[in-house]
C-alpha cells in the first residue's frame, strides 16, 4: 500500500462522526480532496460543509462523485460503527480500494509525533480537551484530534507546524487504542463497558493492560489511582481528587460560586490556589490529570494556573445553555451510569436547594440490558426524570429490553416521554435546573429546549 500522504482523495464513509471529523478537518487543511458520506445531518456535518468538505447523507454507490472513483488516488477511511451492509462501503471493499478503519489512520498520523494518548471509559474527552489547551497556552504547542467540540477554538482539530506534541483522544470501543504509541499516556476509569464488544469486564481490562504496553519505551503512564496499571519500563504517576497517597491531588477544595478553586499537590510541591472556570467536582479530577501530564512534559506552574482559568469547556460535557437565578439549563453526554452520577451529582453540589429534572435517552440496548441496574441507582439522584426511548445507533432491538426496564428498577418515580411529545412536556413543566443526559440524537432537542425555557426568563 501507497504512503497514505500520497493519496489525492480522502473519503470518509461515517465522516459526522466526532473522532471521524477531526481527521476529515486534517486531511483538509493539508491539502487533499475531501468527501464523506453520513447517515443523518447533524450540527458538526453543517459546520464541515461550510469549512468546504462537501457530505452526502444516501448511501447509494452512485452518489460516489467520479474522482473518489480512481482507486489509486483514492483512500477511504472508515468508523466501525458503519454495519457491514452499507452499500458504499461494501462497494469499495468488493472494487479493492485501499481502507483504513478511522482508528489506523490516527495511528499512522501520531506515531512521528510525540503522543499523549488520553483512555479511560469515562472523563477522556474532557482530559484530552483539557491537556490540548493547557498545551496551547504554554510555549510547548501542541497538535490535537479530540472527541468533542473544544468551545475555546470551536473545533476538535488543533494543528501546530512547530510543535512535536500531539494529543489524542484513545478510544477503547472496537479496541481501536491499540493502534496508537504514545509517548504519555493516561487512563482516567476501567469500569464496564462496551460488553457488546469485550464480553466481559476482564477482557475490558485486559485490554486497557495492552494499550499501556505500548507506550514508548521510557514515557510515561499517569493513571487514576487504584487502577490495575503496572507496565514495566516507564515512568508511572498516579493522580488523585483528594486521596493523599497518590502522586498528584487536590487539597482545600472550595466551590466558590459553582466553580472550584483548589491546590494541586504533586511530586516536587504544591501550586495553591488554582481556579478552574469549568463547573462540576467531576471536572477538579479531570484538571488534575491534565495538569499531571502537563507538569510532567515541562509546562511551567503559570502556564497552566492561566488555561485551568480560561479553560471554557468541551461541547456536550457539562455545557450550560442557561445560566441565570430564575432557570439553568445543563446539556452532558453522559451515557455510562457513573458517567449519570458524576454529572447529577456535581449539579446538586451546585444547586443545593433547587429541583433536578433530567431528561434522559439510554444508548444502546446492550448497554441498557447490561448496565439496567446502575442507571436506575444514578438517576434515583435527580428530584424529577423524563425518559426518551432507547437510542439503537448499531445495534437491533433486544426482546424485553426498553426503557421500561431501567424505570422498573428506581425507587423514585419517572416517566417515558417520545421525542415528539418533549417539547409540549417542557413548555407545560415547572422547571428550575434542568439536565439533558445521553449520547445519541438527544443533542438535536437541546436548541428547541433552550428556545422554550429561554422565553421564561425575559
Amino acid at each position: 500500500m501507497m504512503n497514505i500522504e500520497d493519496f489525492k482523495n480522502i473519503y470518509f464513509v461515517g465522516i459526522g462522526g466526532i473522532g471521524m471529523s477531526a481527521i476529515a478537518r486534517y486531511f483538509k487543511a493539508i491539502g487533499k480532496n475531501v468527501y464523506g458520506y453520513d447517515k443523518t445531518q447533524t450540527l458538526l456535518t453543517s459546520e464541515l460543509e461550510k469549512e468546504g468538505i462537501s457530505i452526502i447523507f444516501s448511501d447509494e454507490v452512485d452518489q460516489i462523485p467520479e474522482i473518489y472513483l480512481n482507486k489509486t488516488e483514492t483512500l477511504v477511511v472508515y468508523t466501525p460503527a458503519i454495519p457491514s451492509n452499507h452499500e458504499q462501503l461494501s462497494f469499495f471493499k468488493n472494487e479493492n480500494y485501499h481502507l483504513m478503519k478511522r482508528a489506523q489512520v490516527l495511528g499512522f498520523l501520531s506515531d512521528p509525533l510525540n503522543g499523549i494518548g488520553i483512555a479511560g471509559t469515562h472523563g477522556k474527552t474532557t482530559v484530552s480537551s483539557l491537556t490540548a489547551h493547557i498545551f496551547k497556552n504554554s510555549t510547548q504547542d501542541c497538535n490535537a484530534f479530540l472527541g468533542g467540540i473544544a468551545r475555546n477554538y470551536n473545533t476538535n482539530l488543533l494543528l501546530s507546524k512547530t510543535s512535536p506534541w500531539v494529543v489524542l483522544e484513545a478510544d477503547e470501543f472496537d479496541r481501536s487504542f491499540l493502534q496508537l504509541h504514545p509517548q504519555v499516556a493516561v487512563v482516567t476509569s476501567m469500569d464496564a463497558d462496551h460488553l457488546d464488544i469485550y464480553g466481559e469486564k476482564e477482557e475490558l481490562e485486559k485490554t486497557f493492560q495492552n494499550y499501556v504496553r505500548q507506550i514508548k519505551k521510557g514515557g510515561h503512564l499517569v493513571y487514576k489511582k487504584g487502577l490495575p496499571l503496572k507496565p514495566e519500563g516507564i515512568n508511572l504517576h498516579s493522580y488523585s481528587l483528594e486521596e493523599e497517597e497518590a502522586d498528584f491531588y487536590a487539597k482545600n477544595l472550595k466551590l466558590i460560586k459553582g466553580l472550584y478553586q483548589f491546590d494541586l499537590v504533586h511530586p516536587n510541591g504544591c501550586i495553591e490556589g488554582l481556579n478552574l472556570s469549568y463547573p462540576g467536582r467531576i471536572n477538579v479530577e479531570n484538571a488534575i490529570a491534565a495538569s499531571a501530564v502537563a507538569l510532567i512534559c515541562g509546562i511551567n506552574q503559570e502556564e497552566l494556573r492561566l488555561a485551568l482559568n480560561n479553560f471554557m469547556g468541551v461541547r456536550r460535557r457539562f455545557d450550560y445553555r442557561i445560566k441565570s437565578d430564575k432557570l439553568v439549563f445543563i446539556d452532558d453526554y453522559a451515557h455510562h451510569p457513573k458517567e449519570l452520577w458524576e454529572s447529577i451529582s456535581s449539579v446538586k453540589a451546585i444547586y443545593p436547594d433547587k429541583k433536578i429534572t433530567g431528561i434522559f435517552q439510554p444508548h444502546l440496548f446492550t448497554r441498557t440490558r447490561d448496565f439496567a441496574d446502575g442507571f436506575a441507582e444514578s438517576l434515583d439522584l435527580l428530584d424529577e426524570l423524563i425518559l426518551l426511548d432507547i437510542y439503537p445507533a448499531r445495534e437491533l432491538p433486544i426482546e424485553g429490553v426498553d426503557s421500561s426496564l431501567i424505570l422498573s428498577k428506581m425507587k423514585k418515580k419517572g416517566r417515558i416521554c417520545s421525542k415528539d411529545e418533549l417539547i409540549e412536556q417542557i413548555k407545560q413543566g415547572e422547571i428550575e435546573v434542568l439536565l439533558t443526559l445521553g449520547a445519541g440524537d438527544i443533542d438535536k432537542l437541546v436548541e428547541p429546549i433552550a428556545q422554550i425555557l429561554n422565553q421564561r426568563i425575559k
